[in-house]
This record gives C-alpha cells, sequence and structure tokens, in this order.
C-alpha cells in the first residue's frame, strides 16, 4: 500500500513498523550517523519521459520524507550517477542509443556545476563508478557491449579514456543475448581488479587495474562463467570484501559467490530466485542488490512482478535466508537504494515514474510495506550526500 503526498503517513505511523517513538527516531538517526537531513540526488531518463536531467530532493531521515526537489543539472540521459570518494563530485552515465557518454560534476550543495564530459567509446552508456581511493572512473556500454576506464583529474574532471575492452560472441538466447552487454563496471574490494558484468555473455570479465593509471590489463583467468541465459547485471559485495551477491537479470536470481582475493575468482556458493515457486506472471527480470553497512542484512529487488526482498546473512558463509518481502511501490523498480541512517530503503521506479519509500526495521531487517510515493518521470538511480 503506498501513500500519496496528498494523504501523507504521519511520523508515528511510519515508525510504529520499526518499533521506535518519533524521539527516540530522531536520535537513532543523529546516533547513527550525526546527521539527521541529506540531500537526495536522483538519475533519470530524459527520453521517454519529461525529465530535464538530474534532479535533488531533501530528505528528513527522522520523518522519512522527500521535500524540495529541484533540477541540479539538466543533462542528456543521466541514467545512473555515482559519488565520488571525497563526495565533492558526481559522475553520471549518459546513456544515450549512440555516442554514450561520462560527465564530470562538481557539487554545490543541490545544484551541479559541469567540469567536462568525454566519450565512453561505446553506446547505451548504463552504469559508472569510481575506484576506491577515488582516483579511477569506470563506465559500462551496455548497446555496444564494452567499458571504459577514465583517469581523475585534479579538478575533479576526468581524461580521455585511459583503456577499453570491446566484447565479442553472443549468449544463448538470440533475443536477448545476440552480442555482449556490459552491464556493471567496479572495482574489487582491495582495488586491484576491475569486474565487468556482462548480460549478453553470461560471464564476468576480471582486469587487474594499476589505480594509479587507471590502466586495465589481462588477468588469468579472464572471466568467471554464470549460467547459461542467466543474464549477470548488478554485483555488490560484502564489507569483508570476502563475499559477493550477483543478480542475474535473465532468470531473475541472486547468487552468493565467494570471492578469492589472491587468486581474484568467484565461486558460487548459493543461488536464490526472485520469483515465487511455479510464478506465471509478467516476465520477471532481476535488478539491483545492496548490503547494510554491517554486513548483516541484504535487499534485492526484481522489475515485472516488482517486489523487495530483505535476507538475512549467515556471518559465517554469506549465505542468505529471506525475511519479508514488499512490493516495490510502482512499475519495474530500476534501483534500490538504503538512506544514510539505513531506516528507510526506497525504490526508483521507472515505468510508474516515481520514488517509493518503506521503513526497515535496523534490528530484524523487515521492510514495512506501508510507505510513501513520490512522483518524478522516469527516476534511474538515487545517490545521498
Amino acid at each position: 500500500m503506498m501513500v500519496g503526498m496528498a494523504n501523507t503517513m504521519n511520523r508515528r505511523q511510519f515508525v510504529a513498523g520499526l518499533g521506535f517513538a518519533p524521539l527516540a527516531a530522531q536520535a537513532w538517526a543523529k546516533q547513527a550517523t550525526g546527521r539527521s537531513e541529506w540531500t537526495l540526488f536522483v538519475g533519470t531518463q530524459t527520453t521517454p519521459g519529461t525529465s530535464k536531467g538530474i534532479y535533488t530532493y531533501r530528505w528528513d531521515a527522522v520523518k522519512g520524507e522527500l521535500s524540495g526537489r529541484e533540477v541540479a543539472a539538466e543533462v542528456d540521459m543521466p541514467t545512473f550517477i555515482t559519488l565520488a570518494p571525497n563526495k565533492r563530485h558526481l559522475y553520471a552515465a549518459n546513456e544515450r542509443p549512440q555516442n554514450g557518454g561520462v560527465t564530470a560534476f562538481r557539487i554545490h550543495g543541490t545544484k551541479l556545476e559541469k567540469i567536462n564530459e568525454v566519450a565512453a567509446l561505446g553506446s547505451g552508456t548504463c552504469y559508472v563508478s569510481t575506484d576506491h581511493a577515488g582516483r579511477d572512473v569506470f563506465c559500462a556500454n551496455y548497446n555496444s557491449g564494452s567499458m571504459s576506464s577514465f583517469r581523475i583529474k585534479a579538478d575533479g574532471g576526468l581524461t580521455e579514456a585511459v583503456s577499453h575492452e570491446q566484447y565479442h560472441g553472443h549468449g544463448v538466447n538470440p533475443d536477448r543475448q545476440e552480442g555482449p552487454h556490459a552491464h556493471r563496471a567496479i572495482s574489487s574490494p582491495d582495488n586491484r581488479h576491475v569486474l565487468v558484468n556482462d548480460l549478453g555473455l553470461d560471464c564476468i570479465h576480471i582486469y587487474n587495474l594499476d589505480a594509479a593509471t587507471a590502466k586495465l590489463s589481462a588477468h588469468v583467468p579472464a572471466k568467471w562463467e554464470s549460467t547459461p541465459g542467466s543474464g549477470p547485471r548488478a554485483l555488490q559485495f560484502h564489507p569483508n570484501g570476502r563475499w559477493a551477491y550477483l543478480v542475474c537479470e535473465m532468470e531473475s536470481s541472486l547468487s552468493t559467490l565467494h570471492w578469492n582475493a589472491a587468486e581474484a575468482t568467484f565461486k558460487r556458493v548459493q543461488k536464490i530466485f526472485l520469483t515465487p515457486k511455479g510464478y506465471n506472471g509478467p516476465v520477471s527480470t532481476g535488478c539491483d542488490v545492496i548490503v547494510t553497512r554491517d554486513g548483516r542484512w541484504a535487499y534485492a529487488a526484481n522489475r515485472g512482478y516488482n517486489r523487495v526482498y530483505g535476507y538475512r546473512i549467515n556471518q559465517t558463509d554469506g549465505t542468505l535466508a529471506e525475511v519479508n518481502d514488499i512490493p516495490s511501490g510502482g512499475d519495474i523498480p530500476r534501483f534500490i537504494a538504503l538512506d544514510p541512517t539505513e531506516r528507510f530503503i526506497m525504490a526508483a521506479n521507472q515505468v510508474s515514474s516515481n520514488i517509493a519509500v518503506f521503513p526497515r526495521n535496523p534490528r530484524t531487517g523487515e521492510l514495512g510495506a506501508k510507505g510513501k510515493s513520490y512522483p518524478i518521470s522516469r527516476p534511474q538511480c538515487l545517490v545521498f550526500v
């Protein structure tokens, strides 16, 4: 059940699902982070739809409310955004069907000042990330099936591409895997490797990273192979750096992987499907996974079935046990995020054009099904500052 802004849920109703009174919620928010208000940046799809680019909201973590929507920057197709470790710069993937790009911004409160845009050397640039030291940027080009790396300059802008990797081949599904489709490009926890999820080739490409230059080199083995036809999409490491969680889009699954940092290899130890047994509803595709800072809870989402799942993480081997699941509060959730206090979870619902906000119990990991909804055209990505 979603509650629109015209019929807002009061603070007591929101925190009831968490077992907190309002004053306790305020204390929790400030104790957990030292703050109770943040800026939320929202990356969007500008075609189709009416979005002008990247937007900001004010987030009140005590009330669990978004307010004051503004245009932070007018920019073409900023479907994925990421914050630099210094929290002074933000990078956007420009997911144009041709001539994809990556744009660097300087953050000024709720506004973004463009520094520069560089060519992604591919099309459909759907993802961007930084390395852990804030020296390099990586992008994934979905349409063209490639990735590129860039060096961050002193002013936060980007150099032209340092390394570029173009993939070749196809998967077993002729409709969706007619060629490579890079979907993620992230650095390993120790910052020594770059990992690229390829939906089209059913694998994670693995590279050695020279973080001082952003240059990539071949690694042996060159990839980890997933189930044929599964379509690897999202990858999230556990805070301990030894486990990772992989969402495969096409089979709508969530896998627990063990990461061997010394050899830079993965081993799958668990697979969970993000639909109930016997599901015969609309086509369901897995989309995202996130992990809490304390490493005790994970959350994943799928599209079509439009659900958000909560899991308890086994602290011995990283495997997952479901806590509960709730509707995503809209149609086709593209991205999920925890707020900085981790007392709320948000879903950016692409097709229904809304951000849904739900309460979360930090002690039990359980998600509350009653939430709030905020309209915005084609939201794709959520980043707090």
